[in-house]
């Protein structure tokens, strides 16, 4: 049996509050959470700072960890991708490696499940065997192509039954690259029971590409021999494509977000309830050198869960830089919401909340160890610039 306490610990309320004490048993599983002044400090392991539960990376992609270093922050999105195809193969021990190594840096900086999404079949072994547990995004894509979705389908089908028993779902990569004949496909394969995926809006050319066919998209798919001729813009915005197109009523993460408005994001909560919205504010920076504007989220906060997106695109796998980040850069937002993004609202997105998430008697969702929590000038609670997190079980 384990008896700790600190400071301050993230509570299953979404509250950060002072001075309370856990008991876990030696597996990590919570027995009791002991109110300040109710049990003998002298019996308990004192961790100065905060502790919460376990982090969920609601968004990764965990098959491009070998890419750590190779691609210029600040190119845009388009530039991006073509670096991404460029360094897709490598030769396989690279990858393997780095995917491992990737995996182990995400574990022990406290992230206990991940929404990862799988191109390839790279990451299976190191899924298979790790103490992360993972919801398996199989990703699909046919360049807006209709006469080619059997062909694109089929290819990621295979992928798809490669992950056997593995949780997974079927999804479409983004608006601009699914056609109508391949969202038909995913519709027909998935469940109200699977959880969707698919990237929304990261960059200004999505919306510019569905509200009067510009930017640079045309341009981009025509470079690789895909003609878009027959595309038609439907005069909205891009999220307005996918939700036109699907046809699911369970949980779907729209990830990235970076140009949705109020409007978009009452949309998308209008269409399915439950909805949630993905932010990789890190990954951000270093592509488009650009954040969401977060004062906009605001009617949204309980639906926001946090994510890294891949060390193609970040300098690190850890949600407690993603949340330095989002309270450097938005003031407004308090500790609590964004704890709540990173620990209970996206386990309700994965459909982990049963055992992770919060700390709760009888669940077992990781301890993390935050040290550098302090109370600011003007009485506020507030993240050191360094603080570091320390898994403890």
């Amino acid at each position: 049996m384990h008896k700790l306490y600190s400071d301050y610990i993230f509570h299953d309320s979404g509250k950060i509050l002072n001075n309370y004490g856990l008991i876990l048993n030696e597996s990590g599983k919570i027995l009791e959470i002991l109110a300040e002044n109710s049990f003998d400090k002298t019996e308990y392991q004192y961790y100065p700072g905060l502790l919460s539960p376990g982090f969920i990376n609601a968004h990764c992609h965990l098959e491009l960890s070998n890419m750590k270093g190779k691609i210029d922050t600040g190119i845009g999105l388009i530039p991006f991708i073509n670096s991404v195809v460029k360094f897709r193969n490598e030769e396989e021990n690279i990858i393997q490696s780095a995917i491992k190594q990737a995996d182990t840096e995400m574990y022990n900086n406290g992230i206990v499940a991940v929404g990862d999404i799988s191109n390839k079949t790279d990451s299976i072994k190191t899924k298979k065997e790790s103490k992360i547990k993972y919801y398996n995004f199989i990703e699909a894509f046919d360049f807006m192509q209709n006469h080619l979705s059997d062909n694109f389908y089929n290819e990621y089908l295979n992928v798809y039954n490669k992950f056997e028993s593995l949780q997974k779902s079927f999804v479409p990569h983004a608006s601009y690259s699914v056609s109508a004949s391949l969202f038909n496909k995913i519709n027909n394969l998935n469940t109200n029971q699977n959880i969707l995926s698919i990237h929304n809006q990261e960059i200004k050319d999505e919306n510019d590409l569905f509200q009067n066919k510009s930017g640079g998209f045309p341009n981009f798919f025509e470079s690789f021999g895909f003609s878009f001729k027959d595309f038609v813009a439907i005069s909205k915005s891009a999220i307005h494509y996918p939700i036109s197109q699907l046809h699911h009523e369970g949980n779907i993460l729209f990830v990235h977000n970076t140009f949705s408005s109020e409007d978009d994001f009452a949309a998308a909560m209008k269409w399915n309830k439950n909805s949630y919205f993905v932010t990789c504010p890190n990954a951000n920076l270093f592509i488009e050198n650009r954040l969401p504007d977060y004062s906009l989220w605001k009617s949204i906060s309980k639906n926001i869960c946090i994510g890294t997106d891949s060390l193609s695109s970040n300098w690190s796998l850890n949600i407690l830089e993603e949340i330095k980040t989002i309270v450097k850069y938005q003031s407004s937002i308090s500790l609590e919401e964004v704890f709540s993004w990173a620990t209970i609202n996206g386990a309700s997105a994965l459909k982990m909340h049963d055992n992770l998430g919060s700390l709760s008697v009888n669940k077992s969702p990781g301890i993390n160890w935050i040290e550098g929590i302090y109370i600011n000038a003007q009485g506020k609670l507030s993240l050191d610039p360094n603080a570091k997190v320390k898994k403890i079980f």
